[in-house]
């Protein structure tokens, strides 16, 4: 019979949880590097777009929550992260912008800081 401490459950989840957050993040940098040679009013942007919006609502969902165990200072900067994602995603949406590449740079470093 197998034993696990507390600890070690959630510390597998946890990893689980950054894999499923990392593949996430490639599949929207993916979406987003097609909507980018595909033109800011492509069918490919509108769901590159669509797609990261939801993925950054999920994320902000999880960051306020009250059960959520990270630190105070890395939720304060993720919210800040996705406010300007969401703002920046609008911005791409509405033709105010074609700055796909800032999008896809924050992304990445997002999707690294999970390894």
């Amino acid at each position: 019979m197998y034993q696990f401490s507390y600890d070690e459950i959630v510390e597998d989840c946890q990893a689980e949880a950054r894999l499923r957050e990392g593949q996430a993040l490639d599949k929207a940098i993916s979406l987003l590097e097609v909507a980018s040679a595909a033109g800011v009013g492509s069918r490919e942007a509108i769901d590159a777009l669509f797609f990261l919006r939801r993925l950054w609502t999920i994320f902000l969902d999880d960051v306020v929550e009250p059960g959520n165990g990270l630190p105070e200072a890395l939720k304060s900067q993720l919210i800040s992260i996705g406010f300007w994602m969401l703002r920046e995603i609008e911005e791409i949406r509405a033709g105010r912008s074609t700055d796909f590449a800032g999008v896809i740079e924050i992304n990445a470093i997002i999707r690294e800081g999970l390894k």
